[in-house]
């Protein structure tokens, strides 16, 4: 398997993950990190082992983005670098919309990536600014 660098492949990765996390389906939020899987921000660090701890842990997020009414998110790709034959380190820039087509001011964050059979799974996400 070759690393997850392919700009498109990438893309249809994080649209996939921005449809998940802003409907709130934690099953699909799950299906798209790889386990052991670890959050790391200033404050704080979590891990997960399980599909459910990963669905518990974004359980949250759902009502911030229903009261914040964004309805869409899209990622724009910052960098990839291609740290092994399997793992890259994605810096992604999210763009958020809400219900009345405004944009939102996003988030940044730092995804390492492992490519696998079925396709790219987030082993670590990492808050930046």
């Amino acid at each position: 398997m070759e690393a997850p660098t392919d700009l498109g492949r990438l893309s249809e990765f994080f649209d996939r993950y921005g449809i998940a996390l802003t409907s709130g389906d934690v099953a699909a939020i799950a299906n798209c990190y790889a386990l052991p899987g670890m959050v790391v921000a200033d404050a704080y660090s979590f891990t997960f082992a399980s599909p459910a701890a990963v669905a518990l842990s974004f359980l949250g997020a759902s009502p911030t983005y229903a009261e914040r009414q964004i309805v869409a998110a899209h990622a724009q790709l910052r960098d990839v670098q291609r740290l092994s034959p399997v793992l890259s380190l994605v810096a992604v820039e999210w763009e958020y919309l809400d219900s009345g087509g405004n944009a939102v001011p996003g988030e940044s964050y730092s995804y390492l990536l492992r490519v696998g059979a079925d396709g790219p799974r987030i082993t670590t996400v990492i808050a930046t600014h």
